[in-house]
């Protein structure tokens, strides 16, 4: 008897006919671990991202148009927002708020750029050139913790209008500019040689007693007396014994001041 032949209906259908494309994709992602995402799911993050960074142009957008408002207090606001966004685009607006006639616009728009840091450096080096705003271009670059400000800051050392400035924003970096300003003690530019000595003794760091030592020795009554007060500022015991040879001084304002500083220094705590 001839065995029966199963049924159309009954008949084991071809792999290659019942495999769906889900069921390969999980497949593979029990192999690799890694879920199989369809197209419908990943289109929608990327178009949520889209929408979030073209919000973000608009309210850059806004707040540079806001700083166009005849009331300070809202450019100010305005400014102030600029900086926290951190975002690159907002610098040139900043940059053009530094020359706000407020001041109060003015110095939050150091700190907004402060805040933004590496990418505004360079369009504040370029502010150096412009001597109306250039004081705050420095104010800025001093709270910004970049290697690439160091130079500019340092030449500005040698400007007598802007010296202050320059050194303001050095101690403002504290750190980062203490092995420029210990080299700086050897320029041959008298004034940088002294506002490298002011810039030390203000930053208080320990790494530059020994260089200051160096120069209660130097030529000029000046700097031997800045040094001293720089050393009476960091307040290391080293210090105390280097300036006492300095109340035989040749100077009497060295002499009366050592005397005065190591005064202080005895009465304070052990």
């Amino acid at each position: 008897m001839e065995p029966s032949r199963p049924t159309e209906e009954g008949a084991i259908p071809a792999v290659s006919e019942t495999v769906t494309d889900a069921l390969t994709d999980q497949v593979a992602a029990e192999f690799t671990g890694v879920p199989q995402v369809s197209a419908e799911l990943t289109a929608e993050p990327t178009e949520q991202v889209a929408l979030e960074e073209e919000q973000v142009k608009d309210e850059i957008e806004i707040q540079i148009d806001l700083l166009k408002d005849p009331d300070w207090v809202v450019r100010r606001e305005a400014a102030i927002t600029l900086g926290e966004m951190g975002d690159e685009r907002c610098v040139e607006p900043l940059c053009h708020a530094l020359r706000d006639g407020d001041w109060q616009v003015r110095e939050v728009a150091i700190e907004g750029l402060g805040q933004i840091g590496s990418p505004a450096v360079e369009s504040l080096i370029k502010l150096l050139r412009d001597w109306d705003v250039r004081k705050y271009a420095l104010a800025a670059l001093g709270k910004i913790r970049d290697e690439r400000v160091l130079d500019p800051l340092m030449l500005q050392l040698k400007n007598d209008e802007f010296k202050d400035d320059a050194l303001n924003a050095l101690v403002a970096l504290g750190e980062p500019a203490l092995t420029r300003l210990v080299t700086a003690l050897k320029d041959k530019d008298e004034m940088v040689r002294k506002q490298a000595v002011l810039a030390l003794g203000r930053i208080k760091d320990a790494k530059a007693i020994d260089p200051l030592i160096d120069m209660l020795a130097d030529s000029d009554w000046f700097t031997r007396l800045t040094s001293a007060a720089a050393l009476e500022a960091i307040g290391d015991d080293r210090g105390r014994e280097a300036i006492k040879p300095l109340m035989k001084d040749p100077d009497m304002v060295v002499r009366m001041r050592v005397e005065r500083m190591l005064a202080k220094w005895k009465k304070q705590p052990a």
